[in-house]
């Protein structure tokens, strides 16, 4: 105790001594200025006097803190000498940190398989395998099954894709729900039919529509077992674009309508139109209580091997999990797609003669020319052997006698009479299999968990085990080199307003919690403030749901749909952006009013609005122009990470004299004044970026008041405007402006701040070289590269990437580009403006680790471009070889290899959030706010496909190209690092996990400060911030959710219970941050949430699965300590008090 008493009062001592120092250092540099000093330029007094303001600035935030600070030290000390205490603390920057994780050898077997290796040792050869063209002739002797007979489940199913070809709604009116009209009736005729059904989202669109008496006939097919809810998605999610945050969201909206309307939770995925599949997914959908799964569109070569080996069925397990905790049972279709045809066999000719929906005279037939025949008694016996031909060779392709066969396509069984010929046609033949003991099979219409149920029974019994597997199903081809790498970035703009909506989504959710729960703890009766529309809102926050969920169905996100279908797309994710706005500025307005009487339900009526206008659903987000006067204007900023954060805040004001100042405090806040450019070398004469510091505690909302200033008081940035061989004019009446002269013309621009130095081309003002604190210094080239198509046969479009033969070529124009550089205290950065795009690469002067990273942005337009993709590769001298990483979903990083034997559009892979590139010595990570796709084609190389412009089909069923193409917006961060060691190869991979340092990165990226402003009309009501939590969550948990769950007594109305989400991510060990970040973490694998989210506390806690079904509850642990592992999602329903 003694030693934490000194420790405090020498820490409090000297911040003490620095923040006097700073004061009287400012006092001395303003009188020498009052003084009339005119040796130094006022520009650069101004940028001094700004810089040592914002260290003031945080040195006070940091003083209030000091206790925090010192309180965590004395329990360090502790921990440190308690022999068996458990740490809390920070690791010194000389060793790992405490909590990472260097991966060990995972032994999973001689049966393990490492998706990785496989494609190390496959040719990748596409020989003709006869009947079955991309596998190889299956034999068998016929008395295989003699002991254990032929178990067959014939599973049917109907795939409605919630838009591709016609919108959402268009699908259901013309056909989804006249399939589930008949699947009532017809399922009723005779209870020994089955189907399954995945897509809730329609599902609960027609529920919407049928009275009572059709519901209790449903529930009755579902407890007979009749009818199976598979995977109980929103959507058939895609696995490559979507972010685990969208994902999780669209299981849970799913689930729980399903929990709400069924009382049913599913326990088995289904995932066949997907193209590619993703480790996160298993993952995601055995945390939300399901056991098995059956995936499709996977690599025909793969599927060929794994057919080989008989490996079709696994446990897929997480690279990094080295138990057996997050394993689910895996079947992969065989054949080429999911239809009849390529379904009961390996020979399509004979399969197709097995769908009685293709019987002579209908509108669909078999493209092999043998058409089905209705089955009689003349020829069922020549029919059922034909047939049970084709289940016997795809049987041996299996470890046991359990064959799963599934009886659909997309958007079957839309008439009664195709119900009636599937049904009655296989009935027959499931008769005579029966009255024919001598053919060894059982044969019946089944579900997924009667399937499921059946093999895991058949391989207990037999003591056989399935293999392990590791690794993903990327990058997917369905025949010859045709890699489905084109729609990892297909229609940019939309994946990137996906992005905006998931912010806005999480944001607004964790926001409205909050402020239902801070009406409880004011009002006793656990009911929201009176006047509050929180039923209102609640619809509003369900819709939001239910529009983000919707678009991360297969053909959505993708960029897969017709022109009118992703406009009809876009309009919802627009619509749902503003609706979650409302929500978010109602429950601000009410946290923020010292006197609640004052709160506002009309929102026209609201002190508050956005400050960032999306005027449409294709249109780039605008900032609005604050008019200053002589009153201040209120500014509120929302952090809606578990973070404390500096970060850099931007508005557009009328006046270049402009100031920021805290609301609390009335203290001035470090600020800088820019142009706003109408045109590369024009600057706005009316209107002026204003940009300041803002330190935010973890979810908190923070009051400051922008003023106008005395004339010339504002620091102002400073240009340099430059084209190579024809400097421009430039109009700008409020800014210094200089060129380069004499030898900067061929002098490398810099910037710099305190953690880094860029140097930048200056014919281009593309990035060159960065140097870090450290002395690092690692050659960093931007480059632009068009990729064109191919002359002739197929060409890219939607789906498909297939570049010409030429390659890549380096972009180029008719003239150099406008090179404009920013310099200024706040920020400085260097824009290159093109024909095609914009590109900056900005540095912030910033403390801590968010100055540590270079902000990258770019905004294209290739819309006068035909067959056309536009990339911006990265050429570094960091030695990586032909690995590099990319995220899954957001969730994990899985290492690739770029393979010479493979096409080049094969080695491009999805990247959702964050690539890296490393050696023993660094690491050059690159985080991104949207998905796309990404390659590492040479040593030290990263390129990212920004947008694609394709003028015809690739014969995928799309039936157009992609030319509705925007202007589109993308943003980066790019983070160079040292390292210390090398990789660890584990199971014949390298597990690598992000740095801490670049989580940080990632998480102020994905989840960017939200800012509101009065309306400057009339005077406003006293607000107080709103702090609810004491202190940052550990570096290492991040906050998924806190979402309000819905009051099950009264439907469309939030409860008082609340899904807390947190998911705890695996950090690397070898790229330690110097100094460490002001979060701690734990070397524990449990989390205390009183703790954690002190002062907010929880009467009722449970731990339950991802998507809080009930059934999954486990008993109450409040004020308990809660297992979370690194890497693993922890979900608990709470109430919080």
């Amino acid at each position: 105790m003694k030693r934490g008493r000194v420790l405090a009062v020498l820490v409090g001592g000297v911040f003490c001594l620095a923040v006097m120092s700073l004061y009287r250092m400012l006092e001395l540099m303003q009188g020498a200025e009052s003084g009339g000093r005119g040796d130094a330029p006022v520009g650069q007094v101004e940028e001094d006097l700004s810089r040592l303001q914002l260290k003031i600035d945080r040195l006070e935030r940091l003083l209030v803190d000091n206790n925090r600070l010192v309180a965590r030290l004395r329990d360090s000390l502790l921990v440190r000498e308690s022999p068996g205490g458990r740490g809390g603390a920070n690791a010194s920057s000389a060793g790992p940190p405490l909590g990472c994780r260097k991966p060990a050898e995972l032994k999973d077997g001689a049966d393990g398989v490492q998706l990785l290796d496989v494609y190390d040792l496959l040719p990748f050869d596409n020989p003709d395998g006869g009947a079955w063209k991309q596998g190889f002739e299956i034999s068998y002797h016929g008395d295989e099954w003699a002991e254990q007979p032929l178990e067959l489940f014939l599973v049917p199913h109907s795939h409605n894709d919630p838009g591709w070809l016609k919108t959402f709604e268009g699908y259901y009116q013309d056909q989804t729900r006249h399939i589930l009209d008949n699947m009532v009736v017809k399922l009723g005729e005779d209870s020994r039919r089955k189907m399954i059904w995945a897509e809730i989202s329609y599902f609960s669109r027609w529920w919407s529509d049928i009275d009572d008496q059709k519901r209790a006939l449903v529930r009755r097919l579902v407890e007979a077992g009749q009818l199976e809810l598979v995977t109980g998605g929103w959507v058939m999610a895609d696995e490559a674009n979507s972010h685990y945050f969208a994902l999780v969201d669209q299981l849970m909206e799913g689930h729980q309508w399903l929990q709400t309307h069924l009382g049913v939770a599913p326990s088995s995925g289904w995932a066949i139109d997907p193209f590619g599949h993703s480790p996160s997914m298993a993952y995601l959908l055995k945390g939300a209580g399901l056991s098995n799964m059956v995936v499709q569109r996977v690599h025909y070569s793969i599927k060929k091997h794994f057919a080989r080996q008989r490996t079709l069925e696994f446990l897929w397990r997480q690279s990094w999990d080295s138990s057996s905790r997050s394993d689910i049972t895996c079947h992969m279709m065989p054949f080429y797609s999911y239809d009849v045809p390529h379904t009961c066999g390996p020979n399509p000719a004979v399969c197709c003669q097995f769908d009685f929906h293709r019987l002579p005279g209908g509108r669909v037939s078999c493209p092999w020319r043998i058409p089905p025949q209705p089955i009689t008694e003349q020829n069922i016996k020549d029919r059922a052997l034909l047939l049970l031909d084709q289940y016997r060779q795809k049987s041996r392709l299996f470890r046991s006698p359990v064959l799963l066969v599934p009886l659909g396509d997309d958007f079957r069984y839309v008439e009664s009479r195709e119900w009636d010929a599937q049904f009655s046609n296989y009935q027959r033949l499931f008769d005579y299999f029966d009255q024919h003991p001598e053919l060894h099979i059982k044969a019946r219409f089944g579900t997924l968990s009667d399937y499921f149920a059946a093999l895991h029974r058949r391989l207990s019994a037999a003591g056989t085990s399935l293999p392990t597997l590791r690794g993903d199903f990327f990058t997917y081809a369905d025949r010859d080199d045709h890699y489905w790498s084109g729609y990892f970035t297909s229609r940019p703009f939309y994946k990137r307003l996906d992005r905006t909506l998931e912010s806005t989504l999480r944001a607004t959710e964790i926001l409205f919690t909050l402020t239902l729960a801070e009406m409880r703890r004011l009002h006793d009766e656990g009911r929201w403030a009176e006047g509050f529309p929180a039923g209102e809102h609640y619809q509003r926050l369900t819709e939001g749901r239910r529009s983000l969920a919707l678009f991360q169905h297969h053909d959505a996100v993708t960029g897969t749909g017709r022109d009118p279908v992703v406009i009809d797309y876009g309009t919802r994710l627009f619509h749902a952006i503003l609706n979650l706005r409302q929500v978010l500025l109602s429950s601000a307005q009410w946290l923020l009013l010292l006197d609640k009487s004052q709160y506002h339900k009309d929102q026209s009526k609201s002190f508050l609005q956005m400050d960032e206008v999306i005027s449409a659903e294709d249109a780039l987000p605008q900032k609005t122009t604050l008019k200053l006067s002589d009153e201040p204007r209120s500014l509120i900023v929302y952090n809606p990470t578990e973070q404390l954060r500096s970060t850099v805040v931007h508005l557009v004001v009328d006046s270049p004299d402009a100031g920021v100042i805290d609301s609390k405090t009335g203290r001035p806040i470090a600020a800088q004044i820019s142009a706003v450019w109408v045109e590369p070398s024009k600057a706005s004469a009316e209107t002026f970026q204003l940009s300041f510091v803002a330190e935010l505690p973890p979810l908190s909302l923070i009051v400051y008041h922008v003023i106008k200033a005395p004339a010339g008081s504002a620091p102002r940035a400073r240009y340099i405007v430059h084209r190579h061989g024809n400097p421009p004019p430039v109009h700008s009446e409020h800014f210094q402006v200089s060129r380069l002269e004499g030898a900067e013309v061929n002098t490398p621009l810099s910037l710099s701040n305190k953690h880094l130095q860029i140097w930048s081309s200056p014919e281009t003002g593309l990035l060159q070289k960065v140097r870090l604190q450290s002395g690092l210094v690692r050659q960093v080239q931007v480059q632009f590269l068009w990729y064109g198509t191919r002359t002739s046969g197929d060409k890219s479009g939607a789906y498909l990437f297939l570049p010409g033969g030429e390659g890549p070529q380096v972009y180029s124009s008719s003239e150099p580009p406008l090179v404009r550089v920013t310099r200024g205290p706040i920020f400085s950065d260097i824009t290159s403006c093109y024909p095609h795009f914009t590109h900056t690469v900005r540095l912030y002067h910033l403390e801590g680790h968010a100055g540590k990273s270079l902000e990258v942005s770019n905004t294209v337009d290739i819309r006068s471009e035909a067959n056309r993709e536009l990339a911006m590769r990265l050429v570094s001298d960091v030695a990586s070889g032909n690995r590099f990483y990319t995220d899954l979903n957001g969730f994990q990083m899985q290492q690739r290899r770029t393979l010479e034997k493979l096409p080049l559009q094969a080695n491009f892979y999805p990247m959702t959030s964050a690539s890296f590139l490393q050696d023993s010595s660094s690491r050059l990570s690159l985080l991104s706010a949207q998905s796309q796709a990404a390659a590492s084609l040479r040593s030290g190389e990263l390129e990212l496909v920004l947008d694609r412009r394709l003028q015809q089909d690739d014969n995928r069923g799309l039936g157009q190209g992609v030319t509705d193409n925007k202007l589109t917006a993308s943003l980066y961060h790019l983070l160079l690092e040292d390292r210390r060691g090398g990789a660890k190869e584990v199971g014949g991979a390298s597990v690598e996990h992000l740095s801490l340092l670049a989580h940080l990165a990632s998480l102020s990226l994905c989840h960017p400060p939200i800012t509101m402003v009065d309306p400057g009309e009339g005077s406003l009501p006293k607000l107080r911030p709103f702090q609810p939590l004491r202190s940052s969550l550990p570096c290492d948990v991040h906050l998924l959710n806190l979402r309000t769950l819905e009051d099950p007594q009264e439907a469309g109305s939030p409860s008082q219970e609340v899904a807390l989400l947190l998911h705890r991510k695996g950090f690397d060990c070898d790229s330690t941050p110097d100094p460490l970040p002001t979060c701690s973490w734990s070397e524990d694998e449990e989390v205390d949430l009183d703790r954690l989210f002190s002062p907010l506390r929880f009467s009722s806690v449970r731990r339950s699965g991802f998507t809080l079904l009930r059934d999954h509850d486990e008993p109450d642990s409040a004020h308990q300590a809660a297992p979370l592992r690194p890497m693993e999602i922890g979900a608990f329903r709470v109430r919080l008090e």
